[in-house]
């Protein structure tokens, strides 16, 4: 096997690969920072990375093979993490000047997980300032002049771009999937509180949600699995009995699935392209697929988001307002100003709409497997934006999971995201129901 391709493998191969001592962590890591170093300089994906550190990891995990000591599933693998993640050994620094320097005394829940179950921490990748809508320095690994999405940036195009083949971020908007679709990648934000956040940025308990990325569905499938648990100090976990994503996903589904394709009433805002694309996918479906039309009042739930998230934004934020707002973007102080402006009433009734959204939902997925609509808008915009996480609003919003497929191409070869979302706590069956219908596309 050559060495100095290592970095091509998906998560899946690799980790067969190590296992069966055909490669080593050392071997694998050491081609990622080869690719690293041939292409960080154009796509900037990396907040904080120790060469030498991440080889002194992977040397421990190939001696802990060699001791005959137990290995987890992700033995071995180099994986990057949003730079609101807390990791003991690295600076976390939240994208934002106020936080230079920062180094946490304790590891985050989600990183302690990645580590037990043999992972390799390669680095911190890029966030937008406070993991918001200010551009990092982080750029599309497919042209250079378009923003990667944000906030969870450097995940997505250090993914892309073949520098390491799993990436860990978060999502309160649109911050997983957009970036996903933009750079090309699978994207999966599961079911509001699947993953332990203790230990990250905080921005809207409401919302915020880890984030996956990966080259493969089987990747995704091996990665989110050590990552569900229960945090006392998350509010929002809770005990589960072990969801078999793997086995699932490997598992044909027992009938061909049943999809809804979902407009929503922001369909105005797309492309043209990406509408002929969908019309496309829909019809490709064939009797698989069924349009279906949304309540005239969801049409509210952005506004109920919005007031959600900034509220809670304004909150958790309101140190760094204090201690020093001058030094925020100027995007991000209006933010923080709407926040504290919303009205305890107001905030009120936005979170009362969320059982009756999910409950509407519900019903929906006694109907469908899963809804189809698009992960954003069209292709990556130019870089002086993150994009529009509109798309992706209203799913946030319901903590229902949500996964980016790479399927398709808009103008100029770019990747445009097919976004698929599931019932709650129903993540490894829309981890099928995505196989399935990638199937279908690609034979």
């Amino acid at each position: 096997m050559d060495t100095s391709q290592l970095h091509r493998l998906s998560a899946t191969e690799a980790a067969r690969a190590i296992a069966a001592g055909q490669i080593s962590s050392e071997q694998l890591v050491q081609s990622c920072l080869d690719r690293i170093r041939d292409v960080e300089p154009a796509v900037q994906a990396w907040q904080f990375l120790d060469e030498g550190h991440a080889l002194a990891q992977a040397r421990a995990r190939d001696a802990d093979r060699a001791e005959g000591r137990e290995c987890g599933p992700l033995h071995g693998l180099p994986i990057g993490v949003k730079d609101i993640i807390d990791t003991a050994d690295m600076p976390t620094e939240d994208g934002t000047p106020l936080h230079v320097g920062r180094t946490p005394d304790h590891d985050a829940p989600v990183v302690a997980a990645l580590r037990a179950a043999g992972a390799v921490i390669m680095g911190k990748t890029v966030t937008t300032e406070c993991a918001t809508y200010t551009p990092g320095k982080t750029r599309n690994p497919h042209d250079a002049t378009r923003t990667p999405g944000g906030s969870s940036s450097g995940s997505a195009a250090a993914v892309a771009a073949g520098m390491v083949p799993l990436a860990i971020g978060t999502q309160t908007n649109g911050s997983v999937i957009r970036p996903a679709s933009f750079c090309g990648v699978y994207g999966f934000k599961p079911t509001f509180g699947l993953i332990p956040r203790h230990g990250i940025l905080k921005i809207s308990r409401t919302l915020d949600t880890v984030g996956l990325f990966a080259r493969s569905l089987d990747d995704l499938a091996l990665l989110v699995e050590p990552l569900v648990g229960h945090d006392e100090r998350d509010p929002d976990t809770r005990l589960r009995a072990r969801m078999p994503f793997t086995a699932t996903l490997s598992a044909p589904p027992p009938m061909p699935p049943r999809f809804g394709f979902v407009k929503t009433p922001i369909w105005d805002r797309t492309d043209e392209s990406t509408r002929d694309a969908f019309a496309e996918l829909v019809q490709t479906l064939g009797g698989h697929c069924e349009e279906v039309e949304m309540p005239a009042s969801w049409s509210e739930a952005w506004d109920w988001q919005r007031c959600i998230m900034e509220a809670e934004m304004a909150f958790n934020l309101d140190a760094e307002w204090e201690r020093g707002r001058e030094q925020l973007s100027p995007a991000l102080r209006q933010q923080l100003e709407r926040g504290r402006a919303v009205g305890a009433l107001d905030y009120q009734r936005a979170q009362a709409r969320i059982p009756r959204l999910q409950s509407a939902l519900d019903e929906w997925f006694s109907r469908f497997d899963a809804l189809i609509t698009p992960a954003t808008p069209g292709v990556a915009p130019p870089a002086e934006t993150t994009g529009d996480p509109a798309f992706c609003t209203l799913w946030s919003l319901a903590g229902v999971p949500a996964l980016n497929l790479p399927l398709l191409t808009g103008p100029g070869g770019l990747p445009l995201g097919v976004q698929l979302v599931g019932e709650r706590a129903r993540d490894a069956r829309l981890l099928r129901s995505a196989r399935w219908l990638q199937g279908q596309i690609v034979n």
